[in-house]
């Protein structure tokens, strides 16, 4: 085991985060259709991208960016949408086509492209999205996603793989990591989050 909590609690500091953190500015950000511009990007797609896209929600730049890029995947995404289609109801109309559809996607997920967070990611996340939702004043259900976000975006920063999202809560998990201040780390799927 490679949990080192001492350390993490001196990175994360949770005792000097007391007050409510804010979003940064939007020029602090990078937006998808800036980085579409650039060529072909290695993104780490949150689970809203996966939704979004089924939908057909996805901006037209974040979806030429998407279909572009080289798309790695994290295995809480993959619990995330696994989650979402077992509470879906089977005698829905379109569930047999959701289904399929999520099957598809994760089959088609290559194996070296699905990232796993190690252990000393989810104590770094745990104590993180505590930090986080205790400053925020978040509800105990928001924690458990809060937790969630940090594993997805703490995977795309320990392997340097931005993680492509409209979630503002990266932004302020970024805040709480010492060397997370580069927005590099995160790309925003449309300039709608301000």
């Amino acid at each position: 085991m490679s949990i080192d909590l001492p350390r993490t609690i001196r990175q994360i500091k949770p005792e000097k985060s007391v007050a409510p953190l804010h979003l940064r500015a939007s020029s602090a950000r990078i937006y998808a259709d800036r980085l579409a511009a650039l060529g072909r990007a290695s993104l780490l797609l949150d689970t809203c991208v996966y939704i979004d896209n089924a939908a057909g929600k996805l901006p037209l730049p974040v979806q030429a960016l998407v279909d572009n890029a080289i798309q790695y995947h994290c295995a809480v995404c993959i619990g995330e949408l696994t989650v979402g289609l077992g509470n879906l109801d089977p005698g829905s109309r379109g569930y047999r086509a959701v289904r399929k559809h999520y099957a598809d996607l994760i089959a088609a997920m290559p194996p070296h492209r699905i990232l796993v967070p190690d252990d000393d990611m989810w104590s770094t996340a745990g104590l993180m999205a505590g930090t986080l939702a205790r400053t925020q004043n978040y509800q105990p259900a928001q924690r458990k996603e809060l937790l969630n976000d940090a594993l997805i975006y703490l995977t795309g920063r320990k392997l340097g793989i931005p993680v492509l999202t409209q979630n503002n809560d990266f932004d302020l998990l970024s805040q709480l990591h010492p060397s997370a201040s580069s927005s590099s780390t995160r790309v925003w799927t449309h300039s709608l989050i301000q």
